[in-house]
Order: C-alpha cells, then sequence, then structure tokens
C-alpha cells in the first residue's frame, strides 16, 4: 500500500506517505519518510494484523480482561491493578516525554498508528463479535504497560512465596532445594560465533526465545525501513522498534533472560485508621498507605471491588483481604500496634506483601533504548543503547560487519541484602532498602564464539536461580566443533535433541537390579558432576544414604524397560519411542517423589491468589528440580533407588508408551481457547534440550513453553539471514499466513529474510 494518509496524532493532522509491502510469508515491509512516520506505521500494520492480540494485551495491562472474557480473568485483573501496571506505564511515559521528548513523540506516533488500524483489524477479527467486544482507545503510554505486563513475572518473584513456604515447612537449610528454571520462568538459547569460524568471515547470531508459547505469537517479525534505518527483525506486537532481536546491515544483536533478581517481596504490616485510611509500619515507624478501591466488571456475573494499596516500599499484591474482622491481631503482629495513629483508634494490624519493582521506583523503563538501537551501526552503537535499558534484565550478544563483538547484561538490578533475593523480607527492617546506586552489569570478552542459554555464566553475581548448564554446554560442543560455519548450518543447532537431563535418572537405573554375579551395574560413565559438588557454593547435601540391603531382582518387564533406557540414545525426537519410554519412566519417578513423604507438608496449598499457583504447586516444583532431587536433599537414596525400581514395573507392566511425539503436543494458550485440540502438533525436543520444548514431567507431556521465535542474522549478507515464528505473521483466522509457518517451525527450518524490494509485493489498498 502507498498511500497519503492523514493520521491523528494527539488530534492534530500529520500527513503520513507509507508504503507497505509483504514477503511471501506475509511478513509486512514497510517503508517510510521519517521515524515517527515508520513508527505510526508498524503500529497501524500491527493493529491490522493482530488487532485481537494487541487489545487482549492492552485489556491485561489494565486489569479489564474479565469484562469480556469472564470471571476466570478475574485472578489477573486483580493482580494488574493492585501491582500499578498502567499507573505505572503512565509515569514511566511523563517522566520520557520530560526527559526525551523525542522518543516520546515515537513511542505516541505507534499509538496513534494503532488506533488508526484498529477499526480494520477489528472487522476482519472474529473474536471481537464472538466476545461482544468493541476495539478500544490506545493511549501513548499503553505500549509501556504492555510491555510491563509482558515481563512483570520474568524475574519469578512468585518463587520467592515458594521459597518462604519451603523453609517455614520444610526447614531453612532447604530453602534452596527446589532451585531451577522451573514453572513459569522464561528462558532464551542464544550465540554468537565470530568471523574466525565462519565461511564467509563475518559474524553470525542466532538463537530462539522460549517463552509461554501463544496463538497468535508473541512475536512478530517485520522490516522497518526509513532514511535514517533499515532494520530486520522480531517485534513484540504492541511494542515499537525491535526490542530484543535485530539486524540493521551493519549490525545485529540478540538477547536472553538474565535470570536477574532485581524485584523483591517485602511483608508489610497494615492499620486501618478510623477515617478508613491505611498505615503502614516501615523503618520510621508508622506511615500512611495511599489507598483507593477500583471495580473489576465481570461479564456474566457481578463487578468485584477491589482495593488497591501502595506502602513507601510499593504496591500490596497479597493479603489486603485478610483485614481481621473481629479488631484481634495475631501473635507478634500486634505488638506493633502501639503508638498513636492519625485521627486516633487505630484497628488491628494485619499482615501482607508488598511488591517493589525498579519502574514503580524510579519511573523508567528504558524506551529510549529502542529508537537507539534502530540506529546503530556498530557494536558500540548497541552498547551505548543498552546502557539506558531498565527492564528485564538480559544478556546481549551483537557483532558486526567491522569485527565488533559484544557480550554484556543489560538492564537495572537493585543493591540490596542477599536475603531480599531469597524471600520476602521484613518491610520494618532498614537492612532490607535498596541502596541509590544499582549493580554494576557485568561483559565478557567473546573467544571464538559465546553462548547464552540461562545459565549461570557472566551475569551469575546478579541472580539466585538459573537455568542447568545442559543447554549451554551442548550449544558450546556443537559451536567448538566446526569452523567453518555458514547460516544455513548453524541452523541445524536450534534441532538439536539430545537430553544431558537424562544422565542423573539414567544413573540410578543402571545402578537397579544386578549384574551375573549379583553386583549392582555400574553407573552410566558419561553422568554429569555431581549437583553436590562442594565446590559448589549453592550445593545441597547429598541424599542420606540407606542401610545396606541386599539387591532386590527387578522383574522381567521392568528389566526390559531398563534394557531399553540404558541403550537409548538420549534423543528427545518426536518419533522416538525409546524417547516416550523414558518420558513415562521419568513421570511416574515425579509422581512419586512428590508423594513421599519428605515432602508431606508442600502439599497444603499456599495461601496465596491463584495467579501464583504456577510457582507454588508441589508437583512441578519436584519435577523440574528431579535432577537435584535424585542426588540430593531430604529423600534417602535407599527411597531414591526404591521409587525408581516401581516406576520401572509401573512403566513395564503397562501398555508401551508411544512415540515421544504422540503425547508431547503443541498446547498454546488462546485468549478463546479454539474447541479443536487435536490440531496441535507433536514435537521433539524436551525442557533440557537445545530444541526446549517444555511440559510438566508427571504430570502432562502437552508442551506449553517453546521457542517463540528462532533466528540466524548473518552478517556477511543480511539476506542470507533466517526467521521463523511458530504460526505466521497474521492473527487472523483464515488468513493464508494465520498459521503458514508451522510446518517449518515443526521441521526447524527458518524462513528466508528477503530485503529486495523488488522481490517483495507492494500492499494495495
Amino acid at each position: 500500500m502507498a498511500e497519503d494518509h492523514v493520521g491523528d496524532k494527539d488530534g492534530i493532522g500529520v500527513s503520513v506517505s507509507i508504503d507497505v509491502y509483504r514477503d511471501a510469508w506475509g511478513v509486512p515491509h514497510l517503508r517510510a519518510a521519517d521515524e515517527d512516520e515508520l513508527a505510526f506505521a508498524q503500529g497501524r500494520v500491527t493493529a491490522r494484523d493482530r488487532a485481537w492480540q494487541l487489545e487482549v494485551e492492552r485489556h491485561r495491562a489494565q486489569g479489564t480482561t474479565a469484562a469480556f472474557l469472564g470471571a476466570a480473568e478475574l485472578g489477573w485483573d486483580a493482580f494488574a491493578r493492585r501491582a500499578r501496571l498502567a499507573d505505572t506505564a503512565r509515569r514511566c511515559f511523563e517522566r520520557l516525554e520530560r526527559e526525551d521528548a523525542g522518543t516520546a513523540a515515537w513511542v505516541r506516533a505507534y499509538a496513534d498508528g494503532v488506533n488508526d488500524g484498529l477499526a480494520d483489524g477489528a472487522a476482519r477479527a472474529p473474536e471481537f463479535a464472538g466476545t461482544g467486544l468493541a476495539p478500544g482507545r490506545w493511549e501513548p503510554w499503553t505500549p509501556l504497560a504492555v510491555w510491563l505486563t509482558t515481563h512483570i513475572l520474568f524475574a519469578g518473584f512468585p518463587t520467592k512465596l515458594w521459597r518462604e513456604e519451603v523453609a517455614q515447612r520444610l526447614g531453612e537449610e532447604w530453602t534452596e532445594l527446589f532451585a531451577t528454571d522451573g514453572p513459569g520462568t522464561s528462558g532464551s538459547n542464544g550465540w554468537l560465533v565470530a568471523g574466525g569460524r565462519t565461511a564467509s568471515g563475518a559474524a553470525l547470531v542466532a538463537g530462539d526465545p522460549h517463552r509461554f508459547v501463544e496463538a497468535p505469537g508473541v512475536y512478530q517479525q517485520i522490516r522497518l525501513a526509513c532514511p535514517a534505518y533499515d532494520v530486520v527483525g522480531i517485534a513484540v506486537p504492541g511494542i515499537p522498534g525491535l526490542a530484543h532481536f535485530g539486524h540493521t546491515g551493519a549490525a545485529a544483536w540478540a538477547i536472553t533472560n538474565a535470570m536477574s533478581d532485581y524485584q523483591d517481596l517485602y511483608r508489610e504490616r497494615l492499620r486501618r485508621l478510623p477515617d478508613g485510611g491505611l498505615e503502614a509500619y516501615g523503618p520510621e515507624g508508622w506511615r500512611p498507605a495511599a489507598a483507593h478501591t477500583e471495580t473489576i466488571e465481570v461479564a456474566g456475573g457481578e463487578p468485584v471491588v477491589v482495593e488497591v494499596v501502595e506502602t513507601d516500599r510499593g504496591p500490596v499484591i497479597i493479603g489486603i483481604d485478610d483485614e481481621p474482622a473481629d479488631g484481634t491481631a495475631p501473635g507478634d503482629v500486634a505488638d506493633t500496634a502501639s503508638g498513636d495513629a492519625a485521627g486516633g483508634g487505630p484497628g488491628a494490624v494485619w499482615e501482607a506483601v508488598a511488591l517493589r519493582y525498579p519502574p514503580r521506583v524510579t519511573g523508567e523503563l528504558g524506551f529510549e533504548v529502542l529508537p537507539a538501537l534502530l540506529r546503530a551501526r556498530t557494536v558500540a552503537d548497541v552498547d551505548a543503547a543498552l546502557d539506558g535499558w531498565i527492564e528485564p534484565v538480559n544478556v546481549v550478544l551483537a557483532a558486526d560487519t567491522e569485527g565488533g563483538l559484544l557480550h554484556r547484561v543489560a538492564g537495572r538490578v537493585p543493591v540490596r541484602h542477599r536475603s531480599n533475593t531469597l524471600r520476602i523480607v521484613p518491610a520494618w527492617d532498614p537492612a532490607h532498602a535498596w541502596e541509590p546506586a544499582p549493580a554494576p552489569l557485568p561483559r565478557a570478552a567473546v573467544d571464538g564464539h559465546a553462548v547464552m542459554a540461562n545459565a549461570r555464566g557472566i551475569a551469575a553475581p546478579l541472580g539466585v536461580e538459573f537455568a542447568p548448564p545442559h543447554r549451554a554446554d551442548r550449544i558450546d560442543a556443537l559451536l567448538g566443533a566446526s569452523a567453518e560455519w555458514t547460516a544455513e548450518t548453524i541452523a541445524a543447532v536450534h534441532r538439536d535433541t539430545d537430553n544431558r537431563s537424562a544422565a542423573p535418572l539414567l544413573a540410578v537405573v543402571a545402578r537397579l537390579g544386578g549384574t551375573a554375579d549379583g553386583a549392582p551395574s555400574p553407573a552410566d560413565p558419561t553422568d554429569p558432576a555431581d549437583p553436590a559438588d562442594p565446590a559448589d557454593p549453592t550445593a545441597l547435601p547429598p541424599a542420606e544414604p540407606a542401610a545396606p540391603a541386599a539387591p532386590v531382582a527387578l522383574s522381567p518387564a521392568a528389566s526390559a524397560v531398563r534394557d531399553r533406557l540404558l541403550a537409548w540414545d538420549r534423543r528427545m525426537d518426536a518419533e522416538s519411542t525409546d524417547a516416550g519410554l523414558y518420558a513415562a519412566v521419568r513421570g511416574a519417578v515425579v509422581r512419586r517423589l512428590a508423594a513421599h513423604e519428605a515432602f508431606a507438608a508442600l502439599r497444603e496449598p499456599a495461601p496465596y491468589p491463584e495467579v501464583f499457583r504456577p510457582w507454588l504447586a508441589l508437583g512441578p516444583r519436584v519435577a523440574y528440580a528431579l535432577e537435584t532431587l535424585l542426588t540430593a536433599g531430604p529423600v534417602p537414596a535407599g527411597d531414591v533407588d526404591r521409587i525408581v525400581r516401581e516406576a520401572l514395573d509401573e512403566i513395564g507392566a503397562g501398555e508401551p508408551p508411544a512415540a515421544w511425539g504422540a503425547t508431547h503436543r503443541l498446547a498454546p494458550w488462546q485468549a478463546l481457547p479454539d474447541p479443536d485440540d487435536a490440531q496441535w502438533p507433536g514435537l521433539g525436543g524436551d525442557h533440557d534440550c537445545v530444541l526446549s520444548t517444555s511440559s510438566v514431567p508427571g504430570w502432562t507431556d502437552r508442551s506449553v513453553r517453546a521457542s517463540a521465535a528462532r533466528y540466524v542474522w548473518d552478517l556477511a549478507d543480511r539476506e542470507r539471514s533466517g526467521w521463523i515464528v511458530p504460526f505466521g505473521a497474521s492473527g487472523v483466522p483464515g488468513d493464508p499466513h494465520h498459521r503458514d509457518q508451522l510446518p517449518l517451525w515443526l521441521r526447524g527450518e527458518l524462513a528466508p529474510v528477503t530485503t529486495d524490494w523488488q522481490n517483495l509485493t507492494k500492499e494495495q489498498e
């Protein structure tokens, strides 16, 4: 579409000259006269392609999804309001307007473009008619609110609730027992190969973000071109520019989750005043807390009124509704009720939990980085731009055509007491305050190649829980096998299904039963290092040894399962029945471990809102910490052997498990679930494979987390680059590009990046 269009930028008519082209996959390639017009074009084309997705995200940011999706969304809406997501976005935009008017105008142009395209997009999307939702209006701060909403749970602060329960119920010594990138987290793979190890002599940047898979997808392939720059990359719908993955022709960048800890939970003590106001008890004693009520509309139900409270630490997200009705205060909480409150006669004291997160504290979100990245021509430009990044905290890899390489952490991590990073801390203790200056951000030199895969690496000083090293180690080994990498050959790394995390369970399997002389079989020599390595400061004590006992012979059926597992190549290929067998045994082991008496105290549901349930359920926690629990923790080694033996018996006695892909099927999140569940295909890979496709072993093989995009950026020739998303460029059911990329994504292939305008199709009105 080539057009002269009059857009409405804050009520002022602005002439906009825009060209929209599409490649063979329907990916939009946009060309405009200047950067603001290009931002307008990006917003408008996104609204036309993904109106339903954009409006769902806007409502999620505002806490208004229950109004059209029903009571099931009440938990999220209450959290979004109490966490002050929309209000924080407003604050951040107001500061952006004061300090960087140019970027603020650019963001405003994007929102204006969304508003210009929403009506057309909504007319094409059947979900609007299905729910009775009318498209609304995007404010200039809405993109910031969508960004906050997308990432507010990214750092996993609910894990601190889990650790609190573990410490209280299981014992302080087990606080970090389940430490791993478990339920609810997002991670990624990323790697950079320097020109000395490629066939072209120029660097390659590649990877894939792992997120909860959503339909439509959480990433959008796009090209943004104007006189100032011409960039291809993968955008987040609702956000201008290319925050995570981009290639400007001269420079390219990519990110992964640094697994840093930058959000804190404070245990607050609150009391009601006679006039209905609230006070919170902090380091300086009782101080006023801001409080008001909001009404959440519910489709098909009665409106729900929630109280929104904020202390000097931050918004209260848990416990507001626990105010004692009888005027009594539990336990030692009553001790803090002494002292006169304003107005006299304060009510009972009760406890709640407040969330402190950097944008709420500083009024900064880092959006000024986004246009600077688009203008980057060297890694020095990328590096300088990222100095202003705030949230989420990422590990970044970048390269340029001059041979420049970059490996660093970007974001804002507060400096505070280490206990802040582990559990809920007392709001009244000044030891838990944040220091004025943030933590220094690590960086590292690139020697031949660099890998980022959520393992400890350079971000280790900034976090607590990291991914096991399996993905990072496997990618490192694969990259070290060649010095002639090309964009085509390096894409194969994405498809690797070797499952190194299987080794500890296979080691237990190997020692069960007996050899011909009755002695236990030797463990698999490929076992990784013992997680209780004393060199690791976070190591847990080994499992309590059991008293020596006579070997217990396996049943013939269990012995057959054992033999197959020990002969298995450890690849989680979709068509592999041995991978299916391993998954079935693993699931049986997880269920039995979760049922062990050592964890009985953790089986009672934690007293927290439902929105945090993914972080608080025992079963998934056991599943993701299985490697650790097999060799360390409160379950005695003899019981571990018994559990694995029983699992072999169970699986051996039942129907032979199907190939892995028969049960390991895609299960994307949809705001309006598609009733045709049978359409979702089977997958290869597993949680700790490079081809990372996460399920919840022991409870479901369905994969809710996987590659939300894959990319290879070639610095020798941008047209040799490739990209893919799980579904397609369009969010409209029935559109030719709604799910046309799914077959390639399933095969681990990439669609080509086309940059020659002559090979693109100009869109006509």
